[in-house]
């Protein structure tokens, strides 16, 4: 009796009712994780297809095989959206250390680079780690090679740091091009490397210089080099750049049953580089994005709004294809409600990036607490949630990028190493769970998301 008595005194604390949406997330992660149909999938692109450069053949058979296996999915309003990109052509291509000593260099020319004259050139090489030192040199510049010898850090120390150093990537070259330099090096964009280089995009406002990506034991070892003495090195590049050449976005729906002119937006980028097989960047992102539509369309699942996936063309050296999608559908980019962009290669899940305000951020954690079996319950704060999202910064909508343990993405990132193998098939699946059930959520949201305010950079 006395038990009961005091059973009865204690205050009861009311449990918490059951998400409702639960079931459903449930329902949509052991789809996700019932069959390995993602990384064939990827396969059928990266051994079927390979690396796929805008202005390639390859590019356009990745178009292809993108509107046909939607239509095979049966999804609705499949297309092609034509757009024209930047036709780039790597060419053969070499370096040595010439003086003092006489060493082959492992080099990638960066998509933007001109070819060398014939005969190639060598000069001196003059090192900088940074702009200041680059700026404070001036004069001295002239008819040199400037090798841009900044390192990224490890994984975890600060961040990957990956955009404070590939800066030196992106605009070192056509700053050392105005100061006179007749052609530039740049240590490639990862911190561990088996002497292999990183390629990736450079940009000229003028007239482009050749440059190349070396490896980082290669940079390193011209730095030692120079500390005794003067060292020349000769390059020969046959890059150069052809006419802009046609290509197209591939669209495809899953029409909303009661918001259908309100869009969450899912997408990847069909192109990769000219090495390797872009099967991490962003073979892996394509493919999430569309079997995020096949697992949703598999389990008759009708969302209240429009999902529309894009695999979207020329990420990598233009971005022609997100402003071009921007340009198709500028009527209606005020309509689009989410959006989210998976670029960073098929790793453990661990949530998603995110551009929203305070109370937006709130309720995206509410969503992610559903997908605690996944890991994939982070929600981080930032700025960047893709670039392929770029034309969706001024309207408001809540931008989410998959967030990954990117611990070895730059392992392979832009490099010959990038390749199906490299791809964990569990978690490829893990990744489409993530994505097709977070896609659903915001589709089935009831009340709008806070806006943001944003700008779009310039391109």
């Amino acid at each position: 009796m006395y038990r009961l008595l005091l059973f009865l005194l204690i205050p009861r604390v009311a449990l918490a009712a059951p998400d409702p949406r639960k079931a459903t997330v449930d329902k949509i992660i052991a789809a996700a994780l019932a069959e390995n149909s993602a990384h064939q999938r990827l396969a059928e692109l990266t051994d079927g297809i390979g690396a796929r450069l805008s202005g390639s053949p390859q590019l356009e058979k990745a178009v292809l095989w993108g509107v046909k296996s939607f239509e095979a999915d049966h999804q609705q309003n499949v297309r092609a959206e034509k757009v024209m990109v930047p036709h780039w052509v790597r060419g053969a291509e070499s370096g040595s250390i010439v003086a003092p000593v006489q060493v082959n260099l492992h080099l990638l020319a960066l998509g933007g680079s001109s070819g060398t004259p014939k005969g190639g050139i060598t000069a001196e090489v003059i090192a900088v780690r940074d702009f200041e030192t680059l700026d404070a040199l001036g004069a001295k510049v002239k008819g040199k090679i400037v090798l841009f010898d900044h390192a990224m850090p490890p994984f975890g120390e600060k961040g990957t740091q990956y955009g404070e150093t590939v800066i030196y990537r992106g605009t070192g070259p056509a700053r050392a091009a105005k100061l006179g330099a007749v052609a530039a090096l740049v240590r490639s964009v990862t911190a561990r490397s088996l002497r292999t280089p990183h390629t990736g995009a450079t940009r000229f406002d003028a007239r482009p210089i050749p440059v190349a990506a070396i490896a980082t034991e290669d940079s390193a070892l011209i730095g030692r080099l120079l500390e005794k003495g003067p060292v020349r090195v000769k390059l020969e590049l046959g890059a150069h750049t052809l006419p802009d050449a046609p290509s197209a976005n591939v669209v495809a729906e899953i029409v909303g049953r009661e918001k259908p002119d309100e869009i969450v937006l899912i997408g990847g980028h069909l192109d990769s580089w000219d090495v390797g097989q872009g099967a991490h960047d962003d073979g892996a992102g394509v493919v999430m994005v569309m079997e995020t539509l096949r697992v949703l369309r598999a389990l008759d699942l009708e969302p209240r709004r429009t999902i529309r996936a894009v695999l979207f063309t020329n990420e990598e050296n233009g971005l022609k294809g997100a402003f071009g999608y921007g340009a198709a559908h500028q009527a209606e980019l005020s309509k689009h409600f989410a959006a989210i962009e998976a670029d960073t290669g098929a790793f453990a899940p661990l949530g998603f990036y995110a551009d929203a305000n305070p109370d937006g951020l709130a309720r995206l954690r509410a969503m992610t607490a559903l997908l605690t079996s996944l890991g994939a319950t982070e929600i981080e704060p930032s700025e960047h949630s893709g670039a392929d999202l770029t034309p969706l910064l001024a309207t408001g909508a809540t931008l989410l990028g998959l967030k990954m343990d990117a611990s070895t993405y730059f392992d392979y990132h832009h490099s010959e190493a990038d390749t199906l193998d490299k791809v964990d098939p569990l978690l490829l699946q893990k990744d489409v769970a993530t994505m097709a059930a977070m896609t659903w959520l915001l589709a089935e949201e009831e009340q709008a998301l806070p806006a943001v305010a944003r700008k779009i950079p310039t391109k």
